[in-house]
């Protein structure tokens, strides 16, 4: 080289240096490779893998009866790893066309040469997770362990199984919405929400490898934490008497065009919930469990809140079920604002407990003004001790907010406050809170927490139970409680619910008729769209189950509670009758001692002699006059007086106990028109004997044998 020649020496320089650096890298990726190759080597496999969480299996849901409600079930996520130590090509290519058809024919959603092209394209990809089915049952999971290559195990096919849990409802549409469901963002509504703690378990870690993609596989072999399991939830529902409710409600809904509605049957002693539903009109026409009415949503109730209106009045001795009020033609006017009655023209001067009975807005309206205008604090005070404006305290989400103003709250009270809550408006509660203040009174006054839950358990033992828990242990003193459940049951009587009256057995309750505020059109009746409601106790004498049936924004038939609302209840109650051998005893024995054979009617004196005679019956006979009542014994009838009054006077003559012959001879005779069902011996007569009637009073009469 020319040392003179800056050229070369530039050259020279150029040359050394990469020299230099080629000799570097060599010397570094010798360092690397086995000097240091260990500890990279650990370092990347401890970036490639972490512990991951596992989620614990869920715990199950059962029904009273221990039925399951809501359980966890396997599936299974299928892949293959298409790099498995024993899957050589030549196991590949044998397979391939074998498998790729068994999966075609399996699952039906691609063709052969689909399969067959997937799995290729992975397989030269060399792909260590690739998918193959979602979600595949443990059924299915068997079969697919039998297809070819599949059937050599993991190994050699690659073949990978990741099992998951899935919630299902075994009952479908039954008590779904209060059962509950898991949500998308791991949140959950219903009983799986409020029982959360108890259901969701421990949860677990698993060592597992991150792949091309982010995908993550578990590590056999690996390190890690098992989950544990949740506990086990019993319901207090009774799934039975749960299918006679939905069904009874959703053919009403129907029938009626409503939107919505919602039932729940709550034993009376305990508060336990035996039954709830609730039900939407969907699109198609059909009905769905989509939000739970009856805990989430508080609405102005109407006229079942009269019965809350009046025990507060009585209570404080404000007002006496046998006051006269006047109902005014039906109408009555408090400063701005007019009051109208559900009965055309009113119904003249009446008791403020037939008010009740005939649920008169106007008479209950008047009476609580009168003895609350001046201090109409008091009056939402005894409200407030009665449980409304407060929460239930459920273990349940989403109780709806009630709402109870005051005189304090100057914005929103005002002069015709007092009678509009007097009458259920201007208030807002939920069903389950009314139906809560009705299972008080047929309680003895006791107020009961409604409960869904009875008890936990865990691999079979009970770990917590949830006994019943009294919120108020009087509500009211009895001599009040005695005058409202005699009124209740005069609802049923001869008040507006008497056809929802019972051959068997004695049914007491409130129906109520609200005008509520409706964001849809097509659910108004005249512009306007109203809330059916029914909520009472039964047998009335000895109660066993509460019951409220709410139905909203009716489009057909009708609009009032005992039309609308009560048909449910009766079917409910009947079916709860027919089922209960131990509330049909006392009424055995009753019909063993009154109506041994021969069984005879009530009737004409003369005429029932002469049969009686003809047949050779034993008879013991009192008293005498035109018309008799009969009673029997194992040996002799008793044929005794009765009294009927003279055509003249204004009375409804007592027919109990006759034939329909006999009956309408004496009212027809009275100037009065007759309505009947059934046959037999009347069993029941509304209006009720011994009350004042006109001529053209129409009764209605229910015979059975």
């Amino acid at each position: 080289m020319n040392a003179g020649n800056p050229y070369q020496v530039r050259m020279g320089v150029v040359y050394a240096v990469l020299i230099l650096f080629s000799a570097a890298i060599a010397v570094k990726l010798f360092s690397i490779q086995l000097l240091e190759g260990d500890q990279w080597r650990e370092r990347a496999e401890n970036v490639a893998t972490a512990m991951r969480t596992v989620s614990s299996e869920r715990g199950h849901i059962f029904s009273d009866d221990d039925r399951l409600l809501a359980t966890s079930v396997p599936m299974y996520e299928i892949r293959m790893d298409m790099q498995a130590d024993g899957l050589t090509d030549a196991l590949f290519q044998a397979n391939i066309d074998s498998l790729a058809w068994s999966l075609s024919q399996f699952f039906g959603d691609r063709t052969m040469q689909e399969y067959r092209q997937s799995l290729v394209r992975a397989r030269e990809r060399g792909e260590r997770y690739h998918l193959i089915k979602r979600r595949c049952d443990h059924e299915q999971l068997q079969a697919l362990r039998k297809m070819p290559l599949f059937r050599l195990g993991r190994n050699k096919s690659g073949f990978i199984a990741d099992k998951y849990m899935i919630r299902i409802r075994p009952f479908g549409r039954l008590a779904s919405r209060t059962v509950g469901y898991l949500l998308k963002d791991s949140s959950a509504v219903g009983l799986e929400a409020g029982f959360a703690p108890w259901l969701q378990g421990v949860s677990g870690k698993r060592l597992e490898r991150r792949l091309t993609g982010g995908v993550w596989m578990p590590v056999d072999g690996g390190e890690g934490k098992e989950p544990v399991p949740g506990s086990d939830v019993h319901t207090t529902i009774d799934m039975n008497l749960q299918d006679v409710a939905d069904n009874a409600l959703a053919t009403q809904l129907r029938r009626n065009g409503a939107h919505h509605g919602c039932v729940v049957v709550m034993e009376t002693k305990t508060g336990y919930i035996k039954a709830i539903s609730n039900l939407t009109l969907q699109p198609d026409s059909s009905y769905a469990e989509d939000y739970n009415y009856a805990i989430g949503a508080s609405t102005e109730p109407g006229s079942t809140f009269k019965t809350a209106a009046l025990m507060v009045a009585l209570e404080d001795g404000r007002v006496s079920l046998d006051q006269v009020v006047d109902t005014r033609g039906g109408k009555r006017r408090f400063y701005d604002r007019t009051m109208i009655d559900s009965h055309d023209g009113g119904y003249g001067l009446i008791t403020l407990g037939r008010a009740l009975e005939l649920s008169s807005n106007t008479g209950i309206s008047q009476a609580i003004d009168q003895a609350y205008r001046t201090d109409p604090a008091k009056f939402v005070e005894g409200l407030r001790n009665l449980g409304f404006g407060s929460t239930l305290g459920l273990r349940f989400p989403g109780e709806g907010i009630p709402v109870l103003r005051g005189p304090e709250d100057k914005k929103l009270w005002s002069g015709v406050s007092l009678p509009w809550m007097s009458i259920g408006y201007e208030v807002s509660v939920t069903p389950m809170r009314i139906l809560t203040f009705y299972n008080a009174i047929a309680n003895g006054g006791r107020m009961m927490q409604p409960q869904l839950v009875r008890q936990i358990t865990r691999e079979g033992k009970v770990t917590e139970r949830f006994e019943p828990v009294a919120l108020k242990e009087r509500i009211c003193g009895e001599a009040t409680l005695a005058k409202l459940r005699g009124v209740l049951e005069a609802v049923v009587d001869s008040g507006t619910a008497t056809n929802l009256r019972s051959a068997h057995f004695r049914i007491a309750g409130k129906t109520g008729t609200a005008l509520i505020a409706a964001d849809k059109a097509g659910y108004k009746v005249n512009g306007k769209s109203y809330q059916a409601s029914f909520v009472g106790y039964f047998p009335a004498d000895a109660p066993r189950y509460t019951c409220i049936v709410v139905v909203s924004s009716p489009t057909q038939k009708g609009i009032y509670g005992n039309v609308v609302a009560g048909p449910v209840f009766r079917e409910i109650a009947d079916k709860i009758y027919s089922n209960r051998l131990e509330m049909q005893a006392p009424a055995t024995a009753q019909a063993d001692t009154v109506f041994r054979t021969p069984v005879s009617f009530g009737g004409n004196r003369a005429d029932l002699l002469t049969v009686l005679d003809a047949l050779k019956v034993p008879v013991n006979v009192e008293g005498d006059g035109e018309w008799a009542s009969t009673s029997a014994t194992d040996s002799v009838v008793m044929v005794g007086p009765r009294a009927v009054p003279d055509p003249g006077t204004p009375m409804v003559p007592n027919v109990l106990g006759m034939g329909l012959r006999d009956a309408l001879y004496i009212l027809e005779n009275h100037g009065m028109r007759v309505r009947f069902t059934g046959s037999g011996m009347v069993k029941r007569q509304a209006p009720m004997p011994g009350e004042r009637s006109l001529k053209g009073t129409t009764v209605t009469l229910e015979l059975a044998i």
